[in-house]
Parts: structure tokens; C-alpha cells; sequence
């Protein structure tokens, strides 16, 4: 932690001094996703999805591409789901011919882009004040529960079509794997599950993200507090005063990487500041703490209270019930890479077995976890291959 804290220091005074030679921004890192779909002069709706819980969760909708307005053509909902810390900007935080949002809808697919409770515009709810400690009393256990149903019941209610294809990148694959695996009226609504850098286990986890698993709940709280986890917001608010400036970028990056791992050469410098805008916001101090308890058991499981009794009241049993991806039945399609601090390849080695419908595999030597996402080769590698494999399932579309 010491040292991260230093790297986020020296960066502050280099970006101080740097202020002097002047910017390099991308407007898009000042923008909330409606925003930046409008930017790129694509349709842009937004809507607000209310979970059973009383979460307030923002959607953004992409209905169609630039030249496929006038089609009548039924069109195919695509519902993407980014993980911890990003937001729904990440699907649209490059220029359109290498955002896998804009071109799924330039190919004619209905676009729908969710937001994890928490995150920089999902922080509302019917009862609850963001500045209280039960507002940030959740884990993925509750986005696997009742956020994911929740909106994909609102898709399929606003498009009229009884089945969606998923997508899912980082945390956005963890809860995939665990509403499929347990919600089997949910998973029937699913028509492919598409895992981009899955999260099952993390036991292998490197890098900064193993940091939760140093400290002990109790520990962690005491650092952290008991709601928000903090550091992400500082991260971006450095990002908009900071990794703007040009000689600056490869020190953000190098934070940005010691998270997710190192790949420079799918490294699009110039968009920096955007990477870290929407790809660190903020979550709850509870999710780490799940994280960390992760990566020192090694199993996919609900959030551990602490003790048998504690256990017992929430779940019914002394242990925290695990999540059998087993049950899980929907046809999938997975993208890992061997530079994957996060999704490591002895964690995606330990999952793929456990998927019974797994219909692809492809593994990207030199990608690490942002770059399915936002890396130079992204399109090739991994966004043309969602295409393709997409087109393979859209001759019996369900209206």
C-alpha cells in the first residue's frame, strides 16, 4: 500500500509541475456516457433501473448505429456489464472503429450498457443516503441477487424480446457466472453469455488487486472506514488534472497497470486520461473486503460474516454457501489473455472446465485485463470475434 501511495504522490507533483506545458485532453474523460455516445453522434437513451433492494441504477441504451436508423429489421439487444471499479463509459472510452459498444451497433445490434451499484452514477436510492454506511452494505452477492435481474427484466419489458445476448468484462463475468448459475428463469432469458477476462476464482490474483487479501475485515475497515472505498475517487479526480498532461500519461498508466497488468504495446497513450476516468470509479469498502476473502479461499462464494452464527443468520448454515458454476447452462464464449494480472490464467484454467456449455475459448498471448476492452488490437482480436460469433446465433431471434 505504501508504495502505491507514493507512485499517486509523485504523480500529483509531476502533474503540478507538467501544468505548466500544457494539456493533452480527451473531452471524453470530462463526460458521463451519455455524453460521450452523443460526442461520437450516435443515439443516445438513458434509463433508471429500481432493484428490489432500492437501488437506482442508470442504463444507457445505444438503440441502433449510424447508418442502420431507418431498418426495420428486428434488432438484437447486446447488454454489456463492465467490472469492479469502471463504469459504462468503458465500452465507449475509445473512438467508435475501436469501441466495442459503437460496433456492435453499427452491425445492427441493440446496445445496452449497465452501471454497478456504487459506481460514479449509481450512487441513489429509494431510502438510502449515499453518505450512510447501510448505502455501501453490499457485495457482488446482492449485484448477483437482485441488480442483473433486475435490469435484464427491464430490457426485455422495454424491447419486447424474450431473450438478450450478455457480455461481460472482469466483475461483470463473476456476477454473469453466479446469477446463471443460481437464477435458472433468469438464465433462460440469456441467449449467449459472452465472458471477456472472467472472474470465478481469485486465488492467483497479482499485482495491486491482491492487496484486500492482506488485511483482515476488521483491519481493512479500520483503513478504509465502512462505506465508500476511497482511493478509486482520488485516482479520478488525478485523472482529470493530472492525466491530461502528456509526460504524465506513462505514470498513470503504469498505476492503471500495476491493477490490471502490463501490455504497452496495446497501450493507446493518448486516451489515458479516459482509461482511468472509467475505469477506476468508486464501489463499497465491503466489496474489497469480499475480494480479499476470495483470493485466501480460492472458491467462489457469498461474502463470509465472520462466524458460524453471523453465517447462520444470513445464510441458513456456518459457511458461506458457494457458487456452483456447474448449474450454470447458458452457451458461452470466453476471452482470457496470459498477461491478466486480475483474470489470471490459473484462475480462467480452473473455470473452464466448470462451464458446461462452453462453446469458445480464445486466449490473446499478449493481452492483459483492460485490453479486451480498451487495447489497440481490441477490435481485431476480440471485437470482430464477437461479431462473427453473434451472427452464428441471430437466425432464431425470439420476439
Amino acid at each position: 500500500m505504501l508504495w502505491l501511495l507514493r507512485t499517486m504522490c509523485l504523480i500529483h507533483v509531476l502533474g503540478k509541475i507538467f501544468c505548466l506545458i500544457g494539456p493533452n485532453k480527451n473531452p471524453e474523460s470530462n463526460m458521463n456516457v451519455s455524453q460521450i455516445i452523443k460526442h461520437w453522434e450516435y443515439p443516445s437513451e438513458e434509463y433508471e433501473v429500481v432493484t428490489d433492494d432500492g437501488y437506482i441504477l442508470p442504463i444507457n441504451r445505444i438503440p441502433h448505429g449510424k447508418n442502420n436508423a431507418n431498418s426495420s429489421a428486428p434488432k438484437m439487444v447486446v447488454f454489456c456489464l463492465p467490472g469492479l471499479f469502471s463504469t459504462a463509459g468503458v465500452w465507449v472510452s475509445n473512438p467508435p472503429d475501436n469501441s466495442l459498444a459503437f460496433i456492435l451497433a453499427d452491425a445492427g445490434y441493440d446496445v445496452w450498457l449497465g452501471n454497478n451499484r456504487g459506481s460514479t452514477w449509481a450512487k441513489k436510492h429509494v431510502t438510502l443516503n449515499p453518505d450512510s454506511k447501510e448505502f455501501w452494505a453490499f457485495s457482488y452477492d446482492e449485484m448477483i441477487k437482485y441488480d442483473l435481474p433486475a435490469i435484464i427484466n427491464f430490457i426485455l419489458e422495454k424491447t419486447g424480446q424474450k431473450q438478450i445476448y450478455y457480455a461481460g468484462h472482469s466483475q461483470g463475468t463473476l456476477i454473469a457466472l453466479g446469477a446463471f448459475a443460481t437464477n435458472q428463469e433468469l438464465a433462460e432469458k440469456i441467449k449467449l453469455s459472452i465472458l471477456i477476462a472472467p472472474i470465478h476464482t481469485v486465488k492467483y490474483v497479482k499485482g495491486s488487486g491482491r492487496l484486500p487479501a492482506y488485511f483482515t475485515p476488521t483491519a481493512f475497515k479500520i483503513v478504509f472506514g465502512e462505506k465508500e472505498f476511497f482511493p478509486t475517487k482520488v485516482f479520478s479526480r488525478l485523472s482529470q488534472h493530472v492525466c491530461d498532461i502528456k509526460l504524465v500519461d506513462a505514470g498513470c498508466a503504469t498505476v492503471l497497470g500495476s491493477l490490471t497488468g502490463y501490455s504497452p504495446e496495446q497501450l493507446n497513450t493518448s486516451r489515458v486520461d479516459v482509461y482511468i476516468t472509467h475505469s477506476l470509479a468508486e464501489s463499497s469498502v465491503q466489496i474489497l473486503i469480499h475480494y480479499g476473502q476470495a483470493i485466501r479461499s480460492g472458491v467462489f462464494q457469498a461474502y463470509d460474516w465472520g462466524s458460524p452464527s453471523l453465517n447462520m443468520q444470513h445464510y441458513n448454515q456456518t459457511t458461506p454457501p458457494v457458487y456452483n458454476v456447474e448449474d450454470m447452462k447458458v452457451p458461452t464464449a470466453m476471452f482470457s489473455g496470459l498477461k491478466d494480472f486480475l483474470s489470471n490464467p490459473e484462475d480462467v484454467a480452473n473455470l473452464v472446465p466448470k462451464i458446461s456449455n462452453l462453446t469458445y475459448h480464445k486466449i490473446i498471448s499478449d493481452f492483459s485485463h483492460l485490453d479486451f476492452i480498451t487495447g489497440l488490437n481490441a477490435r481485431e482480436e476480440v471485437s470482430e470475434e464477437i461479431l462473427t460469433i453473434l451472427r452464428k446465433y441471430d437466425g432464431d431471434i425470439q420476439i
